[in-house]
């Protein structure tokens, strides 16, 4: 005999009942009667149908792939220990420890949430982006239409073999994209000491050693951060955005990358430019 309401289906629809559609930084609709978010909202945010929400909360879809966990576990602001329960009801094992996290903890998912003014993107460990919010999209493109496998920033700095959409969907320039390269590999080489038997970083590295510059930087066995850099958009629609770029590493070795132009400039209003004519992608993983 089964425990009532304990299974996926139900346990799904209660996290999501609980979550409301503030603290999940969706907008507010008169029209709402339920308090927490409807499927549609979690549909969104987890980037997945609503049909799929619907046959999972009524069993029909009962094993969902780790990917599509992470994402529910993301949009529902799962913490750990949740998130681990969700990826055992699913008939999975929750990550290792020494595997790379994609799991963005409720606090910092809502201080995301309220950086409205800025592009902001949320990267793994192995600079494999799991979030992004709306002025990401508008300002880069919409990460949505790269396959979940090639969202990552390493492999788009050291292109191995000819790629079909690049993260960023128009040319972006850097003030210093040596300083940036290094900076990327020092960030895997650091992520290495603490995820060394994480099969994902292993397979990443060994694919990006057989780029020249990448098997370069990374036999000088530098260890840094990626901290900051000023960039320009060449943006399809409102023209050249200069902003400056702040990545904030957390103690997962999560990266949020934060893109802000100068109050009252110029780029400041091209972004917001940007935001009504760009790409309306909602935030997601």
């Amino acid at each position: 005999m089964s425990i009532p309401e304990a299974g996926l289906g139900p346990t799904v629809r209660a996290w999501r009942d609980r979550l409301s559609p503030a603290a999940a930084g969706l907008p507010y609709r008169r029209t709402r009667r339920a308090a927490g978010l409807r499927r549609e909202d979690l549909a969104q945010l987890a980037g997945i149908s609503v049909d799929y929400v619907v046959r999972l909360e009524q069993g029909r879809a009962a094993n969902p792939s780790g990917q599509v966990v992470a994402s529910l576990a993301r949009a529902l602001q799962l913490t750990e220990t949740e998130r681990d329960h969700l990826y055992r009801l699913a008939g999975l094992d929750p990550p290792a420890d020494a595997e790379i996290s994609d799991h963005i903890p409720p606090g910092t998912q809502r201080v995301l949430n309220r950086l409205h003014d800025a592009a902001v993107a949320v990267f793994a460990a192995d600079w494999q982006l799991i979030w992004w919010n709306a002025a990401w999209a508008a300002l880069l493109g919409d990460p949505g239409v790269v396959p979940p496998a090639e969202r990552n920033f390493a492999r788009d700095t050291f292109p191995v073999e000819q790629r079909g959409t690049a993260l960023a969907q128009w040319p972006v320039e850097s003030v210093d994209a040596r300083s940036v390269a290094a900076a990327v590999v020092s960030d895997l080489r650091r992520a290495s000491g603490r995820f060394g038997s994480s099969p994902r970083l292993s397979c990443l590295v060994h694919d990006l050693l057989a780029n020249p510059t990448f098997a370069q930087l990374w036999a000088t066995g530098s260890v840094a951060a990626h901290r900051e850099d000023h960039k320009t958009v060449l943006h399809p629609a409102v023209g050249a955005v200069s902003v400056d770029c702040d990545v904030l590493t957390d103690d997962a070795e999560r990266k949020v990358v934060i893109l802000t132009t100068a109050p009252g400039s110029e780029d400041e209003t091209k972004l917001q430019l940007a935001l009504v004519s760009g790409v309306r992608a909602p935030a997601s993983g």
